[in-house]
């Protein structure tokens, strides 16, 4: 799993639909997710911290795991289909079970930002919707495998996979 943090609220300008723009630790790859209004909204008040007069339905999530005595562990968006994201809730009991919560992403992740909780994307969600945000690093890593490659040697791999059997025995 591949932790993110929100980057941000943008709008499809064909559409005028909400995204929601989650990008890696390293700032090297952005996952967006089309979202709702009324999420987008949630997520916005939390990112700006601008005060409600009563508690939003997200902030009713987090008070009823905390006050039942339950931790809010992670999220992870771990599955697409069709373009349609998936996301779970993991949620620890009193007893340190795990409870799993089927979720839509975008409201996972608004409760992972008022619980102050991770966000986790599994790889294969990775592969089928990121996109690059910093293609100057993507170049660079690309020069020097290519570099790698042009001077590598069978017997190369023959003297790794000998340290590696050697070191298991």
């Amino acid at each position: 799993m591949i932790e993110m943090n929100v980057m941000g609220i943008a709008l499809d300008t064909r559409s005028g639909t909400p995204i929601v723009v989650l990008n890696d630790l390293d700032n090297r790859k952005a996952l967006p997710i089309w979202i709702g209004s009324a999420e987008a909204s949630s997520i916005i008040r939390k990112i700006e911290n601008i005060p409600s007069s009563r508690p939003m339905t997200h902030d009713l999530f987090i008070d009823l795991i905390e006050q039942s005595g339950q931790t809010l562990k992670h999220v992870e968006i771990n599955d697409v289909s069709e373009q349609t994201y998936f996301a779970t809730i993991v949620v620890e009991n009193m007893n340190g079970e795990e409870i799993y919560v089927d979720s839509r992403p975008s409201d996972a992740i608004a409760i992972a930002i008022r619980g102050k909780a991770p966000i986790f994307i599994s790889p294969e969600v990775m592969a089928k919707g990121a996109i690059s945000i910093n293609s100057e690093k993507d170049k660079q890593e690309e020069a020097e495998f290519k570099e790698f490659i042009k001077e590598v040697k069978p017997s190369d791999f023959e003297k790794l996979i000998n340290k590696n059997f050697e070191s298991d025995t």
